[in-house]
């Protein structure tokens, strides 16, 4: 079974529809988003606030290799355990503006699980913008990482 983070951009809409099956059971999946440990591990990154809550938010912060500090920031809307995340997510100093992440968590079989992922940007142009970037090298990237790390835990 392929393993690869899927991107779905249809022309002239505003969104992105990813999709990635793991061989991780849904719950370790779940936790590699909802706990502060393992977010640093498997995106490089600081923890700086992680309230999983509905109505909470978090707060990420990055350095580049030239030594830059990058602040990712959002609030949590809705958080189900082993379910489902709804969140904003915005990369500070960037042109960007906020997106509307819209997670869900699903399992497949004992040991496998499916997360997929409906982004909202502001507008075709942003989310245009955003597939310009190394966007899909970078988020096959770190869903590779959360298989590796998280597979340690079984």
């Amino acid at each position: 079974m392929e393993r690869k983070t899927k991107i779905n951009a249809e022309d002239g809409k505003q969104e992105l529809v990813i999709t990635r099956e793991f061989d991780l059971s849904v719950e370790l999946l779940f936790k590699a988003y909802a706990e502060p440990e393992l977010v640093e591990q498997w995106m490089g990154t600081k923890v700086l606030k992680l309230e999983n809550k509905k109505h909470g938010s978090y707060q990420f912060e990055t350095t580049d290799p030239k030594g830059n500090k990058h602040a990712f920031s959002g609030t949590i809307h809705d958080f189900v355990p082993e379910r489902k995340i709804t969140r904003t997510f915005e990369m500070e100093g960037t042109p960007f503006g906020v997106q509307l992440e819209f997670l869900e968590f699903e399992r497949l079989t004992d040991s496998t699980s499916k997360l997929s992922m409906h982004v909202i940007y502001r507008s075709v142009a942003v989310r245009d913008q955003i597939l310009q970037l190394p966007f899909a090298q970078g988020i096959n990237m770190a869903h590779n990482r959360i298989q590796d790390i998280v597979s340690k835990l079984k």
